[in-house]
């Protein structure tokens, strides 16, 4: 028998093996020291009647050749296109304290399987990754990361869906005897499928209880098995789509699972996924530069690009606060509407005579960088590319048209190259310091190779333009993952600026991204893509709990909203400092018209609080809002930031928050909690606390 040991102190991952035969987990929570020979012998389970002999493990890579009775960790055929059924056996490993290696065979079919795993003591996050390698070419059909278990007391796992402005919908899947299985097959990441599962143990909530969670880090399409087998064991792989490596190969590897446990609820989780993209995933080009508050013209100009428009915005938007501005689609080819001009990369002399020299010149010498938009992957039939190159077009002439464009084919070199070089034209003529980067059209079908080309043209230009950050943005959210995130900076979350829509799904997906990478902007008064018509007050409270920014045209401001915005904006740069590396900490709210974080400083020296009510609540008077992560012992003082806009002739009662700082003890803070003023729906409470 042999055993592995990952633990990081708070958690431990052990694996066993019996003989040769390939590893399975026998243990994944709470730090453990126990004798693992004995903690194996003790997991061991019973066989009754009408079973196997023997129960066949959950090994890392469930074997269909060891009769094992659910869903295989590898499909695998030969290069004519028959079953392979490996049984593969234990040939080398290779342990420390926070990384083991192993690695399998089957001399007789020639391949050879690795399992790669880890863990950080700093983040908490366990990696994990397989790669199968083959003397001959194979057809890989499937290829799981290696394979998780799922706990036993849990009624239900926690998957995520959602659609174009309505991203990291949350959905409760109950535990069934069989298989809950979701594959994206659009190409990319998905609105429609996050690769991410939380398994909580019944009765956790944001703040208490046992949870698991496992992401995995790809941009293309993938798959995500959850099943329960008839024993009643559980088990969770993720990989590629099936069949999206569509050549032979010799060597195949997923992509990395990112894996961790928590003792404290989602919020576990969530600060483990926020640590590790902020610390880990992300590469800053300037980390000791502050992060700039955003202007975007799109939802101002959108394609009616005018110089003196465009200088005129500028302006507006530097005086309310904007440090960076960002020219939209419409700069280039002959691009008046979305349908035409993608991959025609050069400026549009009609638009700018001049080139782009003046925009950028009159932007810098307002204090502002300068930031531009390019859909490299995607091509419209109507450009002089397509005309020239209509069979860099991925998929049939006659497929259907999304948004009027087509996807270029990323897997050839011809199409990386003239891509890098119309891109790196731009950057090397002007001072540009950030690309957003745009993904708006499905694949005609789902290609891993589309999403390598990808990845090797962003790190081309990474490596040949360090300085630049990018935002990977895909009709809004449909390309966020650590796979993603390892080549960008910023996701932009949604495209709904509507701050009602936002405050729902900035709080899911502070599962798993912390504030900085996470683009959320003051959008206009009437939004464009609700009709919802909402206050300036929180709008602009919205955008300051992640990456802030403005996308509106700022000229429709009035001089109160102004004021309002400029006051906010600033409140965020004199806090940027610590949020920047601040914990995203979900509520339990008792109302459920109530969306509600709490941020908290790094050396919990402070925090901020939102509090936003999305809907009319079923009681009068607001509930307590107990708050998480604080020193008991300790005491704050709180102070409601935004107490003018208590309504005095419907919040009429003399609640001293109303009216002075108070200081509260964390127990009651946590333990009763915070009663806020009575307030409106569609309104927002902002409540700073200092250790004192």
């Amino acid at each position: 028998m042999r055993n592995w040991h990952l633990t990081d102190g708070h958690q431990s991952l052990i694996l066993s093996s019996h003989g040769d035969a390939l590893p399975h987990v026998v243990y994944w929570g709470a730090a453990l020291n126990d004798d693992l020979a004995e903690l194996t012998a003790a997991s061991e389970m019973d066989v009754t009647g009408g079973m196997l002999d023997a129960n066949p493990p959950i090994s890392l890579c469930p074997e269909a050749s060891q009769t094992f009775p659910g869903q295989p960790g590898l499909m695998v055929q030969d290069a004519t296109g028959a079953p392979m059924l490996p049984r593969f056996r234990y040939a080398s490993d290779q342990a420390s304290e926070t990384a083991i290696s192993l690695t399998y065979i089957d001399a007789d079919l020639g391949l050879t399987l690795t399992f790669d795993l880890g863990i950080d003591t700093a983040t908490r996050m366990i990696t994990a990754q397989t790669t199968l390698t083959s003397d001959a070419p194979v057809r890989i059909h499937w290829l799981a990361a290696p394979t998780l278990p799922a706990p036993q007391l849990a009624d239900h796992m926690i998957d995520f869906s959602g659609r174009w402005i309505g991203e990291f919908q949350t959905t409760n899947i109950p535990w069934a005897a069989g298989i809950h299985m979701r594959e994206s097959r659009t190409g990319r990441t998905g609105h429609e499928h996050f690769p991410a599962v939380i398994l909580p143990e019944r009765g956790t909530t944001n703040t208490r209880g046992d949870a698991w969670a496992i992401h995995y880090g790809w941009s293309g399409g993938h798959r995500m098995v959850a099943e329960e087998l008839p024993d009643g064991r559980r088990q969770i792989q993720f990989g590629h789509a099936t069949g999206t490596d569509l050549a032979p190969v010799t060597k195949a590897q997923t992509a990395k699972l990112y894996a961790t446990f928590s003792t404290t609820g989602l919020n576990g989780i969530a600060t483990t996924f926020q640590r590790q993209v902020r610390d880990r995933i992300v590469t800053w080009p300037k980390p000791d530069t502050p992060r700039p508050v955003h202007y975007n013209c799109w939802e101002a100009i959108y394609f009616d690009h005018s110089l003196p428009e465009l200088t005129a915005i500028a302006d507006r938007a530097a005086a309310l606060g904007a440090e960076r501005f960002v020219l939209d689609d419409g700069w280039f080819g002959k691009r008046d509407d979305d349908t035409s001009s993608l991959g025609d990369w050069d400026i549009d002399p009609r638009k700018y005579p001049d080139g782009l020299g003046p925009l950028i010149d009159h932007v810098l010498g307002l204090g502002m960088t300068f930031g531009i938009w390019f859909e490299p992957e995607m091509v419209n039939p109507d450009s002089d590319l397509y005309r020239a190159h209509p069979d860099w077009a991925l998929g049939p002439a006659d497929q259907v048209l999304g948004r009027q464009q087509m996807v270029l084919d990323m897997a050839n070199p011809a199409v990386g190259a003239y891509l890098y070089d119309k891109i790196a034209a731009v950057l090397s003529a002007y001072d540009i310091d950030y690309i957003k980067w745009d993904h708006n059209r499905v694949l005609p079908f789902p290609d891993a190779a589309q999403t390598r080309g990808y990845y090797a043209l962003v790190d081309r230009l990474r490596a040949d333009f360090p300085l630049v950050e990018i935002e990977s943005c895909s009709s809004g959210g449909g390309r966020i993952d650590l796979g993603v995130l390892e080549r960008s900076q910023r996701v932009w979350l949604s495209d709904s600026n509507d701050a009602i829509e936002r405050m729902r799904i900035q709080h899911e997906a502070a599962l798993f991204l912390p504030l900085d990478v996470t683009g959320s902007h003051v959008g206009p008064r009437h939004c464009h893509t609700s009709g919802r018509t909402l206050d300036i007050r929180l709008r602009a409270w919205i955008a300051a709990q992640r990456h802030m920014g403005f996308e509106m045209d700022p000229r429709e401001l009035t001089e109160d909203e102004a004021q309002v915005l400029r006051n906010v904006t600033q409140w965020w740069k004199d806090n940027r400092h610590w949020r920047s590396t601040a914990a995203i900490l979900r509520l339990d709210s008792a109302d459920p018209s109530v969306i509600a974080e709490q941020q908290l400083a790094s050396d919990g020296s402070r925090f901020v609080v939102f509090a936003g009510k999305h809907a009319t609540s079923p009681q009068i008077l607001p509930r307590p809002l107990q708050l998480t992560g604080l020193d008991a012992k300790a005491r704050y003082s709180i102070r409601l930031l935004n107490r003018d806009d208590a309504l005095p002739n419907l919040s009429r009662g003399s609640q001293a928050i109303k009216s002075r700082d108070m200081v509260l003890s964390g127990q009651y803070l946590m333990q009763h909690g915070l009663t806020l003023p009575w307030a409106f729906p569609e309104t927002m409470w902002v409540i700073e606390g200092t250790r004192t």
